[in-house]
């Protein structure tokens, strides 16, 4: 019986298009233990492994275990989840994205 903790992480993962064992490997998982996250009722994951999960997924850890049911990340959780994303990028990286919003807000 999957839970919607494995229910998201299903979704999440097929409209990336990545199968069980990519999400495993990019996380440090196994295709098992991923298998077994979406379609049973696993033992407690660890902090940790959600955490590199949403990451992965591009959203928030707080999204994969919110129970409440949604069926979709909210806009918030993307927001945090790109934020995230973007502290970890170096420095190039990041000016580059801040010229391109620059830009988008001029056009306004």
């Amino acid at each position: 019986m999957s839970t919607p903790l494995g229910d998201k992480v299903r979704k999440l993962r097929k409209s990336k298009g990545m199968t069980l064992e990519q999400l495993g490997t990019a996380t440090g998982s196994s295709k098992s233990y991923i298998w077994t996250l979406e379609n049973q009722t696993p033992p407690r994951p660890s902090a940790d492994k959600i955490q590199r999960i949403a990451a992965i997924l591009g959203v928030t850890s707080e999204y994969l275990m919110d129970e409440g049911g949604a069926t979709s990340p909210e806009e918030e959780v993307l927001d945090k989840a790109f934020f995230r994303k973007f502290q970890q990028m170096d420095s190039s990286a990041k000016k580059k994205i801040r010229r391109m919003i620059d830009l988008w807000d001029d056009d306004e």
